[in-house]
């Protein structure tokens, strides 16, 4: 706890402040927070049961910690929250570059100074939005970069020589002491980087140029990695793995709920798109639907993953859709449309990694089969389920539609029409009309209309009807009539 009047290490002793190590700060506050009820990784998504638990249990362990997981699984998010278990700030000696604690100083500029000014020595405080440090793992770092070196131009300025160790520059590391430390994509670390890392997670002390200086650094460390960098990049090596106290496994979404909730968080939406397009809940779902598809899909490879950022970037792209649809037709606000999903596509295609398959199909064609695998998998969750193969095709809820299409000669939905041409064309079909009516009679007067269509869009992937593109939108016809029109 910050004492205002705590200037000087003098002022600091009376005020009754004790050190406490990092592990010990983040367990006692994770207690309080545990006791008092109080949430303690707010705004991260279903993990409640699962990673939260084994990361409390690690806290409370005083472990090092390895999030593992494939991309977009929040390890780093994770790691930042982290973050609001520090006190809000500790005192440190004023001028020193590893944060050293004023009673249980550890570098020898804090130890002269204090024995230099004893209880008049300075000291200053620092918040724990300060206290978290982050690298991502590159091949191009050296041990350097992360725990230090000797530094000529300080000897020079200083004139000492190299045999003395004021003469050593900090890296990443002893500069983080007192904090939280996070190394990400661990397993792209070159192995003798991973060494050099031993003692500190061990024992914490630092080895600088063979310098003989025993530096306790007091640090949580986080490290993250996917599982795919241990065959395909580079690996932990064994003895390094050995010294980090819990491995905990994250995972994606578990169900649509969870999905829309991080996406809805995530996606960053500005007031005027927000009053202009209105996004019904099942086309919600839909884009959730596609990224668990994905995860699923023979064209991806698995091993990959689908980051949750698929979501998040294609829900900005489906509003921007819709957005440009009305700014094209001159009007104000707009509803999303099935067809706007089209708009999602590059956002899908930069965002998995395709095997050979995949390749062969290209990867627009499998972002289209991802949507049509979504539409199929929802389908029998808002309408009666489509049969294979049925007895009495006239007893089933869809023959009045599937007869309107067979005595018509088709149906076109244009890409930018207006919304009043666009709901004025799906009200003609009497028959979608009544199925909506019947099975969703409480939806919403504005989301009325995307249930027409995602009832079309469903006919045509249960093959009761067929759909082409044409140059300025899509035409939906009888599946039968279309079959004998191309013989």
């Amino acid at each position: 706890m910050k004492t205002e009047n705590a200037t000087t290490l003098g002022s600091l002793k009376q005020s009754g402040y004790t050190s406490k190590s990092i592990k010990d700060e983040l367990r006692d506050n994770l207690r309080l927070r545990i006791k008092s009820g109080q949430p303690v990784f707010e705004g991260v998504y279903g993990f409640e049961n699962t990673v939260i638990p084994e990361l409390e249990r690690a806290i409370l362990s005083r472990h090092n910690i390895n999030l593992l997981g494939l991309r977009g699984q929040a390890k780093t998010r994770l790691a930042r929250k982290m973050i609001g278990l520090l006190d809000e700030y500790i005192p440190i000696v004023e001028g020193s570059e590893i944060n050293d604690d004023p009673l249980e100083p550890i570098s020898r500029f804090a130890k002269d100074l204090i024995a230099e000014k004893g209880d008049a020595t300075p000291i200053a405080w620092v918040h724990r939005t300060d206290r978290f440090f982050e690298k991502l793992a590159t091949p191009d770092v050296t041990v350097a970069d992360l725990i230090g070196d000797v530094d000529p131009i300080k000897a020079s300025n200083l004139k000492l020589s190299y045999a003395d160790d004021r003469v050593i520059h900090f890296g990443m590391i002893p500069r983080a002491n007192r904090c939280i430390f996070v190394i990400n994509e661990l397993p792209d670390l070159q192995a003798r980087i991973q060494v050099a890392l031993f003692n500190i997670l061990q024992e914490g002390d630092v080895q600088i140029r063979g310098f003989k200086i025993r530096m306790p650094l007091d640090m949580q460390f986080v490290f993250t990695a996917n599982p795919e960098d241990y065959t395909n990049r580079g690996s932990i090596v064994t003895p390094l793995k050995d010294r980090i106290g819990s491995q905990i496994l994250t995972h994606y979404p578990e169900t649509l709920a969870v999905a829309r909730s991080i996406t809805q968080q995530e996606a960053r939406l500005d007031a005027q798109q927000e009053g202009a397009v209105l996004v019904p809940a099942l086309a919600k779902d839909l884009l959730e639907q596609i990224s668990f598809e994905a995860r699923d899909s023979e064209y991806i490879d698995a091993k990959s993953g689908v980051s949750a950022r698929m979501s998040i970037t294609a829900y900005q792209n489906l509003v921007s859709t819709a957005e440009r649809r009305a700014l094209l037709a001159g009007t104000d606000t707009t509803t999303v449309r099935l067809s706007d999903f089209m708009g999602i596509i590059p956002s899908i295609t930069g965002k998995v990694e395709l095997v050979y398959e995949g390749e062969q199909e290209g990867a627009a064609v499998v972002a289209q089969h991802l949507i049509s695998d979504a539409i199929h998998t929802l389908f029998p969750g808002y309408f009666p389920k489509i049969e294979k193969l049925e007895r009495d095709a006239t007893a089933s809820p869809y023959a009045p539609l599937l007869e309107w299409f067979f005595t018509e000669t088709g149906f076109e939905l244009l890409d930018d029409a207006t919304d009043e041409t666009y709901k004025q064309q799906l009200d003609a079909l009497a028959p979608l009309e009544a199925l909506v009516q019947k099975y969703h009679p409480d939806c919403l007067p504005e989301e009325k209309y995307f249930f027409k269509e995602f009832l079309l869009w469903g006919l045509v992937e249960y093959d009761k009807l067929s759909k082409d593109r044409i140059a300025v939108g899509y035409q939906f016809k009888d599946l039968y009539s279309n079959y004998i029109n191309k013989l």
